[in-house]
């Protein structure tokens, strides 16, 4: 007489739960990473908003009239600029004699560890220079996080 295998041994049962906690242990960091670039890219897209109107806006009245400090001035400057985000909690602007910095703030809570290590919130920066019409970026996001494009730091954008 046959004997019908009525299930599943208990060593084949172990042997898939340790290759799902294998997978697991692989799968959970590499997500991690993934959403804290999704997050971070939020603030690239933010500021490349802004790089035509500033341009523009300085090109035709000056980087004063281009580059608004306070909040108020800015919406009103740039009154269809996103200025915050799910993962940005604000964007500002900061002047020099020819130069308009424009800076995104990460949120310290609802995002990746990596955007607010410790609940200090990162930057991203980008500069417009006036006098020679460049864009430059800085940042101090992780390496792993930042944009390919965004290399340089916030004292020293490239």
């Amino acid at each position: 007489m046959k004997k019908i295998q009525q299930g599943f041994t208990l060593i084949e049962l172990m042997i898939v739960v340790a290759i799902i906690g294998i997978l697991a242990a692989v799968a959970i960091p590499a997500y991690q990473d993934y959403t804290a670039k999704a997050q971070a890219s939020e603030a690239y897209t933010l500021l490349a908003g802004f790089k035509t109107p500033l341009a523009d806006l300085a090109g035709s009245g000056g980087i004063v009239a281009a580059c608004p400090t306070s909040a108020a001035a800015l919406t009103t400057a740039y009154p269809s600029a996103v200025t915050s985000g799910k993962s940005v909690a604000s964007i500002a602007m900061t002047q020099a004699t020819t130069q308009c910095d424009i800076t995104a703030t990460f949120r310290t809570t609802g995002v990746n560890s990596k955007l607010a290590p410790g609940g200090t919130a990162k930057k991203v920066m980008i500069r417009y220079d006036s006098a020679d019409g460049s864009w430059k970026c800085g940042t101090d996001l992780d390496a792993g996080v930042q944009n390919k494009a965004c290399s340089g730091t916030l004292a020293s954008p490239t």
